[in-house]
C-alpha cells in the first residue's frame, strides 16, 4: 500500500511576511520612577503621549512608584520610539526593552 503525501509551497511573499514575523518581536516601553516628577506630571504625561485613559494611567503611575519602573506599553519599536522620545522630552526616564512574557 502506497501513501501520498502532498506539500503545500509557499510563495515568496508568504516566506517574507513569515520572516517579518519571526524578527518582529513586541517591545515594552518602560516609565522609571524617579525623586523628581510628580505623579501629576506622569499621569498627563501618559494620557497625552501614551493614550492611556485616566484610570490607566494611574495605575502605571502606582507601578511605577511602588516598583520603580513599569512597562506602560507593548508594540513595535517603531511605534514605541517617538513616545519614548516625548516622554523624556518631558524630564520623565523611559527605555524600550524587549517584551518578556
Amino acid at each position: 500500500m502506497s501513501s501520498v503525501s502532498i506539500h503545500k509551497t509557499k510563495t515568496s511573499e508568504e516566506v517574507l511576511n513569515d520572516v517579518i514575523t519571526i524578527t518582529e518581536p513586541p517591545y515594552s516601553l518602560l516609565v522609571w520612577n524617579d525623586d523628581v516628577n510628580t505623579f501629576d506630571w506622569v499621569i498627563e504625561t501618559l494620557i497625552q503621549i501614551c493614550g492611556h485613559t485616566q484610570e490607566q494611567a494611574e495605575q502605571c503611575a502606582l507601578f511605577i512608584h511602588h516598583k520603580g519602573k513599569y512597562a506602560v506599553k507593548k508594540d513595535r519599536y517603531e511605534k514605541l520610539s517617538p513616545m519614548c522620545d516625548a516622554i523624556k522630552e518631558r524630564g520623565i526616564g523611559a527605555t524600550i526593552e524587549i517584551a518578556v512574557n
